[in-house]
């Protein structure tokens, strides 16, 4: 269940900063470009400081796969 929030807040903030640089300033594609790197970086490393965020906030990790 944590993954499934993880993949849609890191989506949402790729979205987000992409309509930002479009309407706003072509800057905010540094924050995409952050979300990229944290994603990377989580792969390597299996740390996510979203993860332990969300956990803070009470998400509980639930067993099994994303499609099952």
């Amino acid at each position: 269940m944590i993954n499934r929030y993880i993949r849609a807040i890191a989506g949402t903030f790729i979205l987000i900063s992409l309509l930002l640089a479009v309407y706003v300033n072509i800057s905010w594609l540094w924050f995409t470009g952050f979300v990229g790197v944290n994603l990377l970086q989580s792969s390597f490393t299996r740390w996510c400081l979203m993860e332990k965020i969300l956990k803070k906030f009470g998400v509980q990790e639930t067993g099994g796969d994303c499609c099952v």
